[in-house]
């Protein structure tokens, strides 16, 4: 199968080498001299060093280059770019079955990737969301790694899943979008809370607490949204959030531990170098759970930090501070 995958970060890097293991791939790069110095070192120095790119692998600066030709088009971006990407995929190859991997809710309208690609390439795109608890380092490196591919059309979701499945990268199928979804984008915000908890000091019960009730928070979300509850028992929901809250290769997490030493967030991005989508993901899952009359106590504390000038430890007093009340409400 001919693969574009759009985007050279390191998740789209590792994508990249996982499926050259049996695919011919094009990595699209949107920096010109990013895509010479990867073609030339054959690594991608700035966001994925220490792994080598597949000699097969082609690299491109070309939207048009990439995807033009491709059967199959993944999305890569951070999901800032998820729009404008789309866009440029309508005009070249509207038609062409499409993926994403990014995760979060649309800064503004609070809409979930797959209602994105909804209204920008219509309803009749065979498409879906490719998500669970992988690190961009170890795909890149053949550690083994289980992952979800959600699309509403089961035919897709079967056929996709099995086409990019291989020994080291198991892709399991899913006809919960949604659930898959805001299970991706709800744990980073999960894990800027783990982080902080870590770096306050305050130990592995808290965070296997805290892991616990943000597990809760996803559900609830999730559910009123439309999404199945097994999902979030699965590699898209619990999968994803134990990872994300307690590797150390986690940004989000990464993000939380320089809350906790007083830092400022915007030092915190730059130092950084990534995209962590738990920052805006924050303002817009509190947003909507505030719409939607939901109660998400760690969204909103995690929220007034980022967003509203919350001390940590301040935030944190506040939920240590709310009333007890049944486990299950």
């Amino acid at each position: 199968m001919k693969i574009a995958v759009l985007g050279a970060g390191a998740w789209g890097t590792a994508l990249a080498i996982a499926f050259a293991r049996r695919h011919e791939v094009t990595l699209w790069a949107r920096d010109a001299a990013q895509a010479k110095a990867m073609r030339a070192t054959r690594e991608n120095v700035r966001y994925l060093p220490g792994c080598p790119l597949p000699e097969a692998l082609r690299i491109e600066a070309g939207f048009a280059a990439a995807s033009g030709t491709a059967e199959l088009n993944v999305i890569a971006t951070p999901l800032a770019g998820l729009r404008e990407t789309l866009h440029l995929l309508r005009a070249i190859a509207p038609a062409t079955p499409v993926i994403w991997v990014c995760k979060g809710l649309e800064a503004g309208s609070q809409m979930l990737p797959h209602q994105i690609v909804a209204e920008e390439l219509g309803e009749g795109v065979p498409c879906g969301a490719l998500t669970g608890p992988s690190f961009a380092e170890e795909v890149a490196k053949g550690l083994p790694t289980a992952i979800t591919l959600a699309a509403a059309a089961g035919a897709f979701a079967e056929t996709a899943a099995q086409a990019l499945h291989n020994s080291r990268l198991r892709v399991y199928a899913s006809h919960d979008v949604v659930g898959a979804e805001v299970g991706g984008a709800v744990k980073n915000v999960m894990a800027i809370a783990a982080g902080i908890s870590d770096g306050m000091g305050f130990g592995l019960n808290a965070r296997a607490a805290l892991i616990t009730r943000g597990l809760a928070e996803i559900t609830r979300l999730g559910l009123a949204l439309g999404g199945k509850r097994e999902t979030f028992m699965g590699l898209a929901g619990m999968g994803d959030l134990i990872l994300t809250c307690t590797g150390d290769l986690s940004r989000n997490r990464r993000v939380g531990l320089a809350l906790a030493q007083g830092q400022a967030l915007e030092h915190i991005l730059k130092d950084l170098g990534h995209t962590a989508e738990g920052v805006s993901s924050a303002r817009e899952v509190a947003a909507l759970a505030q719409r939607l009359g939901i109660d998400m106590p760690i969204t909103q504390a995690v929220k007034g930090v980022l967003h509203d000038g919350v001390p940590a430890s301040a935030a944190v007093e506040q939920l240590l501070g709310r009333d007890p009340k049944l486990e299950n409400s």
